[in-house]
């Protein structure tokens, strides 16, 4: 994982096919009964349906942070596996979030969804299913146990009540509300950022960064978090559905607050911009270390999808 690659060809040629790898690994049942072929195929078709994976990307760069120039092979092993865990939540929660019952999306990724694919009880039973695959596989991270339990915990808490789920039950009780500037904050905080949040600090955590470099990432993470799903309120408003790969204009469509109702587009684009600035100066102090950083708060800002 050398620092002379370049962002795109790091991006591209190392974190996209290790992430394909794993969790083609992961989702290999290598005694796999006969009558949960069904399960897994659906499985794997939720993971494996292509993606970014930004959030796998920042585990493995928030984890050089440690390690700039060479990460020992037991580091490597242990930020995969931590990156894989990311992953597989990330794909169990867009399985859910896209149900009848939630945002009810028939696409993603311009593929049908898992329950328009496999049908809605099947769907339920898929995004479970991969939830509790992430925490087998970041249990098998080649580092001292405290830090596995530091690293299961911290998923734990951005993916339950008080992260992910907590943000999704706001978002889905604010569906033709007016709410105040602080709770869509938190909303957003909850159901997109800490996931991403949670990407970073695992990387951190996984190679005992230092408290002064954790801290850092932390209040980059924290900010980038947030201006994910700025951007992501923005492109819903502006984005068309074949680029987005899911259905464009559904917030407006379902009359769910976000930034564009509430502040506008132009200001909304601003916030998006502020908090990308202070996410990179979050992480100022950590100079060439944090470039890989850098690149991706940068794409995360700018994408188009």
């Amino acid at each position: 994982m050398s620092q002379e690659l370049s962002f795109d060809h790091w991006l591209s040629a190392y974190v996209v096919p290790t992430m394909e790898s794993s969790l083609e690994q992961a989702l290999t049942v290598v005694d796999e009964s006969p009558y949960l072929a069904g399960l897994h195929e659906a499985m794997r078709y939720a993971a494996l349906a292509g993606g970014k994976r930004i959030r796998a990307a920042l585990v493995l760069a928030a984890g050089e942070v440690a390690h700039p120039s060479e990460q020992v092979e037991q580091s490597k092993k242990a930020l995969i596996a931590a990156a894989t865990a990311v992953e597989l939540i990330h794909a169990y929660s867009l399985v859910h979030d896209d149900m009848p019952c939630m945002d009810d999306d028939e696409l993603r990724r311009g593929k049908p969804t898992v329950h328009v694919k496999y049908g809605e009880a099947n769907a339920l039973l898929v995004g479970d299913a991969l939830q509790s695959l992430a925490f087998e596989i970041i249990a098998t991270m080649p580092v001292a146990p405290a830090l596995v339990i530091k690293a299961m915990q911290q998923l734990a808490i951005a993916s339950g009540s008080r992260g992910m789920v907590g943000g999704q039950y706001m978002d889905l009780a604010s569906v033709d509300q007016q709410i105040s500037k602080a709770r869509l904050k938190l909303m957003h905080q909850l159901k997109t950022g800490a996931l991403i949040q949670a990407s970073v600090l695992l990387g951190s955590i996984t190679v005992a960064t230092n408290y002064e470099d954790h801290s850092a990432l932390k209040s980059y993470a924290e900010k980038l978090g947030l201006a994910y799903q700025v951007v992501d309120d923005i492109l819903d408003a502006t984005a068309d559905t074949s680029v987005l790969g899911k259905t464009a204009g559904k917030d407006e469509q379902d009359n769910k607050p976000t930034y564009v109702s509430m502040l506008g587009l132009s200001e909304a684009k601003d916030y998006a911009a502020a908090l990308h600035h202070e996410a990179l100066e979050a992480i100022r102090p950590l100079g060439s270390r944090a470039e890989r950083l850098r690149a991706l708060a940068d794409l995360i800002i700018h994408r188009q999808s």
